[in-house]
């Protein structure tokens, strides 16, 4: 089973707040896609949500790009920024890339994000198969939130 942003928000809109404000605290994060011998590649990469979506949008011609088009599935990792605090937790977003070609939704998008090149770049939605925060609570339990698609939100507390 597979979601869009705004089905996961709608699902639990709490943990969507919390997975966006740390994917808006820094401007680049990781992006792990499958290479054409089927090992992992990881790079950096910008993040819009916008209009109920999570937009992968890329450089033309770019590796990433180039692997998602032939094996849409990713993994996005927030990062985690400077020093240990990593204030709301680590969190990661997993699914499947699929890349929008529609001239309509394009010009949606460049229209908010302003590319360098409006005609030139790859641009994916997201489908999400499950998102994942790790984070201290009360200072003595590190907690595992994990939600996928149909199923609700699950907690786990490991001291």
């Amino acid at each position: 089973m597979k979601s869009n942003w705004a089905a996961f928000a709608a699902a639990e809109p709490a943990l969507a707040g919390t997975v966006e404000g740390r994917f808006g605290a820094f401007t680049h994060h990781v992006l792990a896609t499958l290479r054409k011998d089927g090992s992992p590649r990881t790079t950096g990469i910008e993040v819009r949500f916008l209009h109920g979506e999570l937009w992968l949008g890329m450089m033309p011609g770019s590796l990433k790009a180039l692997d998602l088009r032939r094996d849409p599935r990713f993994a996005l990792q927030a990062n985690p920024g400077p020093g240990t605090e990593m204030a709301g937790g680590d969190v990661r977003v997993a699914g499947r890339a699929v890349e929008v070609r529609d001239p309509q939704e394009r010009a949606r998008y460049t229209e908010e994000v302003n590319p360098p090149d409006p005609d030139a770049f790859h641009l994916f939605r997201a489908e999400l198969t499950e998102v994942v925060r790790t984070y201290i609570e009360d200072e003595k339990y590190l907690a595992v939130q994990l939600w996928k698609p149909g199923v609700p939100l699950r907690t786990s507390r490991r001291t």
